[in-house]
């Protein structure tokens, strides 16, 4: 597309947005020649500017324009549209979507509630779950910028501003955000009874939760290999347990067959399956494991699969949240993934399926740190793409004395969890990062240990960084866990990259409590002094930090466990 520039970030509205909805700021003045203010129905007030400063109720019930889509990640932006909400039944005779050159006339029909219109409904039914529209003549929404008016006749009856677009992303009344962004706005719980553990140490802990259940399992994973668990959840969904499995459709590397045969099983079960992908995928990948189970939450680093809860391998932090709210606000996520039109059930997606092999890691560990049942002081729930990015790296730039970062490993040096990490070093905060030495990991792990330690050395820092060597502890680590002033824990499937903060679904916890941070806190400390391989620090000045191969662009090129 043509970009025609944009100075500023302007949002023009006619009718008043519903409430509970952020508002990002804007700065525009109303065109009284140009807008007809809540006039659709009956006139109920003049034209308003949407402002971030103010809580708006809905004043008007005038059709409005949702959300634009201008920037899709397809060869030629195929599948770009525009959602209109009309309240009320609306016949589009005399209705149009103009970009301030091209007025393009609605199609002739008679339609409630949120529409998307589109010059290619083929691709954009792949990208939305509204009812298409098609629209007879090409509309191009400039990625350089673009105002957007819906218009009845001569009359604009709502008009967007929007600044240069994000690719893959949506422009709402919340600001851009991805397209598989759901709207889960979970309520930060307080006073909670946790059960906090580690892997490979405590493999019983996840095993046992599904054992417990009396009602519902909604089981969440990457993948689902690990006969310990596919077990529980056979003999849970015969004792007349609602037992549910989503899972992605197509990891890296392919379905193995044990995945095959145990999501096989589940199927023939009394359980339901069902994969998440597929051409209508929201997600470049169904990255999250975890389990609601009745009315406790489980939330885990690690993959449902031997070497992962099943304790064969990886080091991973886990928790059991023994909270009806934060189990119910995990279910809405669950729900919302389920019901969406990127899932078919398994049954459907086997004939599709070439499975690999692949072997089960079967070590077993020393339990070093036992299961400990904590009082944690606040809870709050993180989703990606929704908002794990801004509440990971908020809780960093809150840090005041100690980060202590355990992750896989890093991505770029702009990376938004990264660059608050080296800032929160730069105010003075005590920082020390611990990453793995698996062997799809280890080179590029060495290159990020390089260049933060020649940073501390340079800058004078007090930051630390080493890749890991577990002495025979565990095989590999692969959590993704942070641990802010041992008082603030966050932890899940969330990868300290962009791919795994924007693009994918991933699930993590923010835990705040003493004795939470003190668990943790000394797990690391454990970790850290268990053995690491230092780089020396001279040569990371002339290093790039660069993502993992693994983490190339391409959503069958990123490499997951």
């Amino acid at each position: 597309m043509l970009s025609r520039t944009v100075a500023v970030l302007v949002l023009v509205a006619l009718a008043v947005p519903a409430s509970g909805g952020a508002v990002p700021a804007a700065t525009a003045s109303v065109r009284a020649s140009d807008t007809v203010g809540c006039t659709f129905g009956t006139i109920l007030g003049p034209p308003v500017v949407r402002d971030a400063s103010r809580d708006y109720s809905r004043q008007c019930e005038d059709p409005r324009i949702v959300a634009v889509y201008p920037d899709p990640i397809a060869e030629g932006d195929r599948g770009e549209f525009v959602e209109v909400d009309f309240p009320e039944p609306t016949n589009l005779a005399g209705w149009s979507i103009t970009d301030g050159e091209t007025a393009v006339p609605l199609p002739n029909r008679t339609v409630e509630g949120q529409v998307a219109v589109s010059p290619d409904p083929a691709a954009a039914r792949n990208l939305t779950d509204r009812r298409v529209l098609a629209l007879g003549d090409r509309l191009e929404l400039a990625n350089g910028g673009e105002s957007v008016e819906l218009r009845r006749g001569n009359t604009t009856v709502d008009a967007v501003t929007y600044d240069r677009s994000k690719e893959g992303e949506r422009w709402t009344a919340d600001g851009w955000v991805p397209l598989g962004a759901s709207n889960h706005s979970p309520a930060v719980t307080a006073e909670v009874g946790v059960e906090v553990f580690t892997l490979p140490d405590s493999p019983d802990v996840p095993v046992r939760a599904l054992s417990g259940a009396d009602d519902r399992i909604l089981l969440a994973g990457y993948t689902l290999s690990s006969e310990r668990a596919v077990r529980e959840l056979e003999r849970s969904a015969a004792r007349g347990v609602d037992v549910h499995v989503l899972v992605d459709d197509s990891p890296v590397g392919g379905t193995s067959e044990r995945q095959v045969d145990a999501l096989n099983r589940l199927a023939e079960s009394n359980a339901t399956v069902r994969v998440a992908g597929g051409e209508r995928e929201r997600y470049r990948f169904h990255h999250p494991k975890y389990a609601v189970v009745d009315d406790r939450a489980l939330v885990l680093t690690e993959n449902w699969k031997p070497s992962g809860t099943g304790g064969g391998s990886n080091r991973g932090w886990g928790a059991l949240v023994r909270d009806a709210a934060v189990a119910e606000d995990l279910a809405a996520v669950f729900r919302g993934d389920w019901e969406a039109g990127d899932t078919v059930a398994w049954e459907t997606h086997r004939k599709d399926v070439d499975p690999v092999d692949g072997n089960a890691s079967r070590e077993t560990y020393p339990e070093r740190f036992a299961p400990q049942n904590v009082s944690v002081e606040r809870v709050r729930l993180l989703t990606a793409p929704d908002n794990a990015e801004a509440g990971i790296v908020g809780e960093i730039r809150d840090a005041e004395e100690s980060v202590l970062v355990e992750q896989v490993t890093l991505g770029g040096r702009e990376t938004p969890p990264v660059r608050a990490t080296v800032d929160a070093a730069r105010r003075g905060v005590r920082v020390r990062v611990l990453l793995s030495g698996a062997w799809y990991a280890r080179e590029e792990n060495r290159k990020r240990v390089r260049w933060l330690n020649a940073l501390a050395e340079r800058e004078g820092l007090d930051l630390e960084a080493r890749v890991a060597d577990p002495r025979s502890r565990y095989e590999k680590i692969h959590a993704k866990g942070v641990v802010i002033d041992e008082r603030r824990v966050v932890l899940g499937s969330v990868n300290w990259n962009n791919n795994s903060l924007r693009e994918n679904r991933e699930v993590a916890l923010v835990l705040v409590g003493d004795e939470v941070g003190h668990y943790y806190a000394r797990l690391f400390r454990a970790d850290w002094r268990g053995g690491a391989s230092r780089v020396p620090a001279g040569v990371a000045a002339a290093l790039a930090l660069v993502t993992l191969s693994a983490a190339a662009y391409g959503r069958r090129e990123i490499e997951f466990e």
